[in-house]
């Protein structure tokens, strides 16, 4: 279910940290229904491509736009038609997850009642029913993970950005969230997935844009992607095209050192 009307449109995004660009030159357009694989290397610029988007970061130089709104313009009211799960959750663990999951319904707008009723399927559907008011503190990391996906869900947002979303998660669950995405994708919404989990990213995919030294390497289907390189698995094209290829060589030094007297 595809809009040729972009829901996210990059042009020229340039981003600086001291003198080296961390994002040098990124063009890129995402539309209605697609899940982004978003990948690289540590440091490519991956989070801070998401973080610009989410308005979390500024002094980056191009355009961004996030469902016709031009984010450097104050305007943000895109930000309510928006979900997001951070690699790293900060998460107020002395509330129970009712009170932080109605506390999240509150601030997008939803009134407590219907948001606490809403947070109780979700979090049923989850296995969480009977931790809903216990305190976050005493979770699992992976009911954390549960929590936050949940809470950036609540609102029904048209576009997800997800940061290592299966953290933490047990085999059933990712079962789960990977049908979950599947079906928003196929309602229109629009996911922006970033991991290192290669295999999951080649299986969710619509397209997946690779970076690299802050700039695009590759971007299209995992099959045309794999036309290009000749490579069999999407690890095999990320190393080809990152040019790592020592992961023996230096897994070698490694157990090497482990095992010395």
């Amino acid at each position: 279910m595809e809009n040729r009307e972009p829901v996210i449109t990059i042009r020229d995004l340039r981003m600086k940290y001291s003198d080296r660009y961390v994002l040098n030159g990124i063009d890129l357009e995402v539309f209605k229904g697609q899940i982004i694989g978003y990948i690289g290397p540590n440091g490519a610029g991956k989070s801070t491509t998401v973080k610009i988007m989410l308005g979390l970061v500024e002094g980056y130089t191009g355009e961004v736009k996030i469902l016709g709104t031009d984010i450097s313009s104050g305007d943000i009211s895109y930000k309510r038609r928006i979900g997001y799960v951070p690699e790293i959750a900060e998460v107020y663990d002395t509330l129970t997850a009712k009170e932080y999951l109605t506390f999240i319904g509150e601030l997008y707008g939803i009134t407590r009642e219907a948001a606490d009723e809403k947070a109780r399927r979700l979090v049923d559907c989850f296995g969480l029913k009977e931790a809903y008011n216990s305190r976050i503190s005493s979770y699992s990391k992976g009911m954390r993970q549960k929590v936050m996906i949940i809470s950036s869900l609540l609102h029904n947002p048209d576009i997800l950005f997800f940061d290592e979303p299966l953290s933490g998660l047990d085999a059933n669950s990712v079962m789960v969230l990977k049908e979950i995405l599947t079906l928003l994708a196929e309602q229109g919404k629009t996911i922006f997935y970033s991991s290192h989990i290669m295999d999951v990213v080649e299986k969710i995919s619509s397209r997946i844009v690779l970076l690299g030294g802050g700039q695009i390497l590759a971007d299209g289907t995992f099959s045309e992607l794999k036309d290009r390189s000749k490579e069999g698995s999407l690890e095999q094209i990320f190393n080809q095209l990152t040019g790592f290829n020592e992961h023996r060589q230096i897994a070698e030094a490694f157990v090497a050192a482990v095992q010395e007297a």
